[in-house]
């Protein structure tokens, strides 16, 4: 890994009345989040998206706008004691286009801190937040990808990486399982990077305690400040992948496999509980 940083020493877990505060400064974070996308979505947005400019401009102004939003947000979370971000300086995430971004997916807030990283990003979205009525119109204006069909997201997301934005993608679908290392990797990652012959960048996100899991509603509040640490790995150029000589169904697979080892091997232990 290149740009290594680590997570502090474990926080104390709070209890008692000294979780009261905690519980009341997150859950307004998510109220106040929730409420500023959709605020953005009637003000802010529409004015970015059709000032004059083309539809790549009118995207990159909204991108930008968002990645903006969301650094606010992970410095109220931040500044409530739910999570505490380490990420390298200066930011190589900043700086690169057209590349698929992966990483794990140990919490509820990991997108949000990717793209508090990247100015010039894009995202597969599930299918039920374009219904969620607070972020639906920030989704519609940064051109995010609805998580439909496989030939038309493929096609999606080719469209988004021919505008020279980026891609986060988390292979494994969805958040880590207790006291796993990882969730298998699915093939969606390779299988875009591969197709549109694009580069891969890895993401290690690390964190120290388990919180904001996929078994926890957003209202659980972590007892623990959870230390995530954002480990950028050098990229994986397609042309290195792609001299494998075998059919592009045999090269994602092989791909597939090779990213969920260096993985396990990254984090080598599943998160405490």
């Amino acid at each position: 890994m290149s740009n290594q940083v680590h997570a502090h020493n474990p926080a104390k877990k709070l209890a008692g009345v000294a979780y009261i505060p905690r519980w009341l400064g997150g859950t307004c974070c998510y109220i106040v989040f929730g409420l500023g996308g959709l605020l953005s979505s009637l003000t802010v947005l529409p004015v970015l998206r059709f000032w004059p400019g083309s539809y790549p401009q009118k995207i990159a102004r909204v991108q930008r706008y968002v990645s903006w939003m969301f650094r606010q947000f992970v410095k109220m979370l931040t500044f409530s004691g739910v999570i505490n971000v380490t990420a390298p300086s200066p930011n190589p995430l900043s700086k690169i286009q057209n590349t698929v971004v992966i990483a794990n997916h140990p919490t509820l807030v990991d997108v949000v801190v990717l793209i508090s990283l990247m100015p010039n990003v894009g995202c597969v979205v599930k299918q039920t937040l374009w219904r969620n009525p607070f972020m639906r119109g920030v989704l519609s204006c940064a051109g995010y990808i609805p998580n439909r069909g496989a030939h038309l997201l493929l096609d999606d997301c080719a469209q988004v990486l021919e505008r020279k934005t980026n891609l986060i993608i988390f292979p494994e679908g969805t958040r880590t399982q207790p006291n796993s290392i990882i969730n298998p990797f699915a093939r969606g990652a390779a299988n875009i990077a591969v197709r549109t012959a694009t580069n891969i960048v890895p993401v290690v996100l690390r964190t120290d305690v388990a919180g904001l899991t996929k078994q926890q509603p957003w209202y659980e509040i972590p007892r623990q400040t959870i230390n995530m640490s954002v480990e950028v790995g050098e990229a994986i150029d397609y042309q290195t992948y792609r001299q494998i000589d075998a059919s592009d169904t045999k090269l994602v697979r092989q791909l597939t496999r090779k990213l969920e080892q260096f993985y396990i091997a990254q984090l080598k232990h599943p998160v405490p509980q």
